[in-house]
C-alpha cells in the first residue's frame, strides 16, 4: 500500500484509533507531499480545512470564496495533487521492485486517479481505478468557481480515467450511471458497484440502547440538507411524547440554528466529532438512527458509509431524500427503514410513532449481511483475479 507520508499533510479530521484496523502484515510505503492547506488557514485565519460540502464554512467570507477560486482554478483535480510527483516515483519504484501486475488507485482525492492512469501507460499493467464519489458530479463541485477552462481540463481528466482503466469500482448504480455517459468510448460493463459496508466487529460490543428514546445522526451536515419536514414532525411529537435528538459530528452553523430556533431545541443534543469506535457506541445506544440526503442535483446515487453502519446496528432508519435513491432501494431491500421525501412531515412523523408504539428497536440483519466489508472484499477479490 501507498500513502502519503506521514505528518506531511493535511485533515479536517484525524482519528487514530483507526490505525489499529490495519494488519501488521500489510507493507506500508509513503510519499511527501506539497499542499496548499497549511497556506489557506493562515491566509483566512481558520484553524480547519474546508470540510467536505465546505459544512465548516456556511457563510465564506471574500477570503474563503477567493481560495475556492484558486483551489478550483489552479489545483486541477483538487489540492491534493501536489502528492502525485512524488506518488508516481515511489509507486515505479514498488512495481519494478516488487514485480507488480495489477494496479488500485481509490479516490477521493481524485487526483490518485492520474497517477494509475500515468502507472496503467508506462508499464501498460492492469489497472483498477476505485471511484467513491462522484468526480465533476459532486455536489459542491459548483462551489469550486471553475471557469471554462478549469472545467473543461477536469472533464478530460475524469474521461481519460474512466476510458483507460481496465475496472471501475463504484458505490451506487447512480454514479455509474453518470460516469458511463461521459464518453461513448467508455464500456459500462467494466464499471462494478461495490458499496460500502461495515466491519463485523465493531458491532460485537455488548451495548443496550438508552432508556430515553433516542434519533441519532452521524456524520456531517451541510446547508444542502433540507431538515424542513423533520423538525415540523418533531415538533408535534413532543407534544405527546419525549425523545432526544442527538448529532454526532460537524454540523453546518446555519442547520444548527434551525433546531436552535425551533420548538425542539431542549431536545436536541450536539455531540460534536467523536472517534469512530465511539460513535458505534452512539449508534448501539440509540432507538432510531437519522439518514439525510443532501437536497441536491444527482443526490440519487449519493450513499454514504454510514448507511451501512446504520444498517449493523439493527436499529429502524429514518432515511430523509429521494425516495427512489440507492440508499432508499437498499434500505428497502434490507427491510431496514423507510424513506420520506423532505417535506413529508406526516410520513416522518407516523415512521416515528409507529416505532414508539411498537416498542421495537432491534430489527433483523437479513439481507444486510451482503454488505459486511468481508463479503465486499471477497468481490473485489474476484475482479483482481479475473485481471
Amino acid at each position: 500500500m501507498l500513502t502519503v507520508e506521514k505528518n506531511k499533510s493535511s485533515y479536517q479530521i484525524v482519528d487514530k484509533s483507526l490505525e489499529k484496523e490495519v494488519s501488521k502484515d500489510l507493507k506500508v510505503y509513503t510519499a511527501k507531499t506539497n499542499e496548499p492547506f497549511e497556506l489557506y488557514k493562515k491566509i483566512t485565519g481558520k484553524k480547519e480545512i474546508p470540510y467536505s460540502g465546505f459544512v465548516n464554512e456556511s457563510k465564506p467570507s471574500f477570503t474563503q470564496k477567493a481560495s475556492r477560486f484558486i483551489r478550483g482554478n489552479f489545483f486541477i483535480p483538487d489540492a491534493r495533487i501536489g502528492w502525485n510527483k512524488y506518488a508516481f516515483k515511489k509507486a515505479c519504484d514498488i512495481i519494478e521492485q516488487e514485480k507488480i501486475d495489477v494496479v488500485i488507485t481509490t479516490s477521493p482525492p481524485h487526483s490518485s486517479q492520474l497517477i494509475g492512469l500515468k502507472l496503467k501507460q508506462k508499464y501498460k499493467i492492469k489497472w483498477i481505478a476505485d471511484i467513491r464519489d462522484p468526480w465533476t458530479d459532486i455536489y459542491y463541485y459548483k462551489e469550486l468557481l471553475h471557469t471554462s477552462l478549469a472545467k473543461k481540463i477536469d472533464n478530460k481528466y475524469e474521461r481519460d480515467v474512466l476510458i483507460n482503466a481496465d475496472n471501475v469500482i463504484v458505490v451506487s448504480k447512480d454514479i455509474k450511471r453518470l460516469f458511463s455517459k461521459k464518453s461513448e468510448a467508455i464500456n459500462p460493463d467494466k464499471i462494478t458497484i461495490i458499496p460500502n459496508g461495515y466491519d463485523e466487529n465493531d458491532f460485537s460490543q455488548d451495548i443496550k440502547a438508552n432508556n430515553e428514546f433516542t434519533i441519532t445522526y452521524t456524520g456531517t451536515i451541510a446547508e444542502s440538507y433540507n431538515i424542513k419536514g423533520l423538525i415540523s414532525a418533531l415538533e408535534e411529537i413532543i407534544k405527546i411524547h419525549q425523545l432526544r435528538l442527538v448529532f454526532v459530528g460537524k454540523i453546518a452553523e446555519s442547520i444548527k440554528n434551525k433546531f436552535i430556533n425551533s420548538k425542539i431545541n431542549e431536545s436536541v443534543k450536539f455531540i460534536g466529532y467523536k472517534p469512530h469506535s465511539e460513535s458505534i457506541k452512539y449508534l448501539l445506544q440509540s432507538t432510531i438512527l437519522l439518514l439525510v440526503i443532501p437536497e441536491l442535483e444527482n443526490n440519487k446515487g449519493i450513499l454514504t458509509g454510514k448507511l451501512f453502519e446504520y444498517l449493523a446496528s439493527r436499529k429502524p432508519i429514518l432515511n430523509i431524500g429521494p425516495t427512489d435513491g440507492d440508499a432508499a432501494e437498499i434500505i428497502n431491500y434490507c427491510a431496514a427503514g423507510s424513506t420520506y421525501n423532505y417535506t413529508n412531515k406526516d410520513g416522518i412523523k407516523d415512521f416515528i410513532l409507529n416505532v414508539i408504539n411498537d416498542n421495537k428497536n432491534i430489527i433483523p440483519l437479513g439481507n444486510a449481511v451482503e454488505f459486511s466489508r468481508e463479503n465486499l472484499s471477497k468481490k473485489f477479490t474476484q475482479i483482481i483475479k479475473k485481471l
